[in-house]
């Protein structure tokens, strides 16, 4: 595997967890203990003996969807080791029950079980990234938490399992019958704290084990304090053989107490039937002291947490948003700094401790914490700032750079800017392997945090970083202090002497850092005089006080506008730009303006926002914008169709075959998005759906046209259609039986929602779906990848259709490699 590929992000460690070990470049995952019994149920069988395939760069799972064993499966050709040894390596597990060792470090791993009836039991794993389930792809727990619980129905006779590799080069496996088949498991709980005098009802989320072939509906959760408070809410679905975080509402307390109180849970039916209790502690505490809180993301409609160091003493105060490093709890960063007397500091999540690097949902979850924490805290809005450790030192630079009016000024701290160069310190290498799909690499440009470098001259930076980091090299931001130094008027750079990766809580909480945000404010939008504004996308970031792009020229390309104010007059030059705005009543300007655009000159007056298109070589002003193109509120590529509470739509027609996989395959996103972003999604099956019931939400099909029936509703002009003998992309015809496509359309009933499809053409080119790696962070994924299902063999030279549609949403302007 080439070095770049998988880059391993470095935890921030507080006191609290000083005997965190390091290995290398990873540090162990810390914040939550791990999970190591199993009260679920009773051990059916642990895994002991099975086989090892080392991977290389052809057969490993790689970025650009290579997986050998995916392959076989895909294509019939996959054979039971104990059949036919070929390549595969006996191995047995260790003193403890572990298939570890240095092959395991880069290979598949698999076991087998022969089973004496049929029935439905749970699959736990530690360690590999993904589990094939006798053909059929499921979530693994390469991050080794130990909470993964697959529920699956075990055949009579031989059962196959593989892992592919995980992040620590181990795997442990065992099968569990289930106590109950409809069940609370307190692992991986997402809590808050109940807060002394708040009187409002707090979000919490606990998993539901649905260890049958039925939909779970309307089932309700009562939640009690042992201090007699409850409350009842009637809960999320949850759909067959499937365990989903599911949301309930914790009560506030009556009297004011700092240490633990008991919760109790009670799950019933809609007519009231106890199906399963459990009960665990929860936190009481003052809101004036460290503690947790928890919201609704509007990405999937579950519950997230938050962690506060809140201001000292009373009146409104600076808002300080923290983002911690790879491994790392937001309880635990928050609890590395001491309380300010004039700002709260607030951790995000990124939704896991590894999470998403700060990048797709893990930049959506810091927006939606930053938003959260204003309102609950009513905060001095020119007084916001940034900063973070590690991969939140990559997060901060991202960040400020991609959000340059939203922060006075940001802080990294053993940072990194680009992911790109930081796992080889030798360039953009992944992104090298996409040379010759050249929207494969654009898709991963909002990435890019040098070439956007320019937005940070309007917020002061503090870099700090010690000089010893042997985790991530110096010369990481010595490089960013050379580009900064030629165009920042307003920067401190230090290396803290004999300073390793971390060195203690002055590693994030080191007071110069907050001396120099004192000193800097945002500015009012009339104080801002000129603006050098840029952006990969609108999709991730449209605005920079007042301007807004909407719409380009080249998506994903680079785009650039500075516009300088002088007076009545604004001058703007732009570059990949074809719809943009300014925001001219925020100015203050009194009567007529002149715009001079690209040396054209319009006029226009200051009582309204100016809306500019170009259209033909030539600049004019438009009343408003035409949402049924693309616009900044709805753009690909298509990892954007995981947004907007979206909903998992599966195929129920077609053959058995079909309805099985496409059932499945919206599983196994369903439980990536858990494992990897605390998810919560809703997945239904295409009779369920329905325009006005999932009015404006997004919605990712599993199917085509011959199996969904959700797709004549949503996707029946579309300029891609999919039925099980070929692919029409406009008036091209792909013919085959092992096609497999994503892409990204607009719902035409919705001026905001998308549409994302996971499809394929007949049992193989379904199969070929199993590239998977779009829910992930730094992974690029323009509006269209149409590939034959040997790309799970050979790469990228399979992929037929990748790209972008034009503003129109036509697919003209799509690569093809027919």
């Amino acid at each position: 595997m080439k070095k770049g590929l998988l880059i391993f992000f470095i935890a921030l460690c507080t006191k609290s967890i000083s005997q965190t070990k390091t290995t290398g470049n990873v540090v162990e995952y810390f914040g939550k203990e791990k999970i190591t019994t199993t009260a679920e149920g009773t051990v059916l069988h642990n895994f002991i003996t099975g086989y090892t395939l080392a991977t290389d760069k052809r057969s490993g799972t790689l970025f650009n969807g290579q997986d050998a064993v995916a392959w076989q499966y895909a294509v019939g050709k996959f054979v039971n080791p104990n059949k036919q040894k070929g390549d595969w390596q006996p191995i047995k597990v260790d003193s403890v029950g572990v298939f570890s060792g240095k092959e395991m470090k880069s290979a598949f791993l698999f076991t087998e079980y022969k089973a004496s009836k049929g029935q439905i039991v749970l699959l736990e794993t530690t360690g590999g990234t993904r589990t094939y389930i006798n053909g059929f792809p499921h979530e693994g727990d390469h991050y080794d938490f130990g909470y993964t619980l697959i529920p699956f129905k075990l055949h009579k006779g031989i059962n196959e399992f593989v892992y592919t590799k995980g992040r620590f080069g181990r795997v442990k496996s065992k099968i569990i019958v289930p106590s109950k088949s409809i069940q609370f498991t307190k692992r991986d709980l997402t809590l808050p704290d109940v807060i002394n005098g708040e009187k409002d009802e707090k979000w919490a989320s606990i998993r539901v084990i649905n260890a049958t072939e039925k939909d779970l509906k309307n089932l309700v959760i009562t939640a009690k304090l042992s201090s007699g408070e409850a409350t009842t809410y009637t809960t999320d679905d949850i759909m067959p053989l499937f365990v989903r975080k599911v949301k309930f509402k914790v009560p506030a307390a009556k009297a004011n107490y700092s240490g633990e109180l008991t919760i109790e849970l009670t799950l019933t039916d809609k007519s009231g039937k106890v199906i399963d209790k459990t009960k665990f502690p929860i936190q009481q505490r003052s809101a004036t002291i460290h503690h947790e809180r928890t919201f609704l993301s509007k990405v999937d409609n579950s519950v997230q947490y938050y962690s506060i160091a809140p201001a000292l003493g009373t009146g409104q105060k600076a808002l300080i948003l923290s983002v911690h490093g790879a491994s790392v709890e937001a309880r635990n960063q928050a609890r590395a700094y001491k309380q300010k007397d004039w700002a709260h500091i607030v951790a995000a999540t990124n939704r896991r401790p590894f999470g998403f690097n700060w990048e797709d949902w893990g930049r959506i979850d810091a927006l939606e914490v930053l938003a959260e924490a204003k309102k609950v805290f009513n905060t001095i809005p020119e007084q916001t700032y940034l900063t973070g450790h590690s991969m939140g030192g990559h997060g901060t630079w991202f960040l400020g750079t991609t959000y340059p009016d939203k922060f006075a000024a940001i802080a990294p701290c053993a940072s990194y800017p680009d992911i790109s160069t930081y796992g080889s310190d030798k360039g953009d290498e992944m992104h090298d392997i996409f040379k010759a799909y050249a929207s494969i690499k654009r898709s991963a440009n909002s990435g890019r945090v040098k070439s956007l470098v320019q937005n940070l001259k309007q917020s002061g930076v503090y870099i700090l970083h010690g000089d010893a980091d042997s985790t991530v090299p110096i010369s990481q931001v010595r490089e960013m202090r050379q580009i900064l130094g030629t165009f920042h008027p307003n920067f401190c750079y230090y290396e803290y002497p004999g300073g390793e990766h971390w060195y203690g809580d002055h590693s994030v909480d080191w007071f110069p850092i907050f001396e120099f945000f004192k000193r800097q404010t945002i500015p009012a939008n009339k104080q801002v005089k000129e603006i050098d504004f840029h952006t990969a996308t609108p999709a991730v970031s449209a605005t920079d006080y007042w301007l807004k792009l909407q719409q380009q020229i080249r998506p994903f390309d680079f785009s650039n506008i500075n516009a300088k104010l002088d007076k009545q007059q604004i001058t703007v030059k732009t570059e990949n730009v074809s719809i943009m705005e300014i925001d001219l009543p925020s100015l203050d300007l009194k009567g007529e303006v002149t715009i001079i655009i690209n040396d054209q000159t319009l006029k226009t007056t200051s009582d309204k926002k100016a809306i500019l298109a170009l259209k033909e070589g030539k600049w004019g002003f438009i009343d408003a914008i035409n949402t049924t193109e693309k616009y900044a509120e709805r753009q690909g590529g298509f990892k954007f169709a995981f947004n907007n509470n979206v909903v998992f739509v599966y195929a129920t027609a077609g053959s058995a075959s079909e309805r099985e996989w496409y059932l499945n395959r919206a599983r196994f996103d369903a439980e990536t998005f858990l494992y990897k972003g605390n998810g919560s999604i809703d997945v239904i099956a295409d009779t369920e759906f329905s325009l006005d019931k999932y009015k404006d939400r997004n919605v990712v099909l599993y199917g085509n046209a011959s199996n969904n029936r959700a797709w004549k509703l949503l996707l029946e002009n579309a300029p891609i259609q999919i039925d099980n003998q070929q692919i029409k992309v406009g008036d091209k015809v792909l013919k085959g039986n092992d096609l497999a496509a994503y892409f990204i359309l607009p719902r035409k009933d919705s001026k905001t929602a998308l549409v994302g499809v996971v499809a394929g053409t007949s049992e193989k080119g379904m199969k070929a779906t199993w590239a998977n790696n779009y829910i992930s962070g730094i992974t690029g994924f323009p509006d269209v990848m149409i590939f034959k299902a040997d790309l799970l063999l050979n790469g990228l030279p399979n992929m037929k259709v990748s790209g972008f549609f034009d503003n129109n949403w036509s697919p003209k302007t799509l690569e093809f490699n027919l």
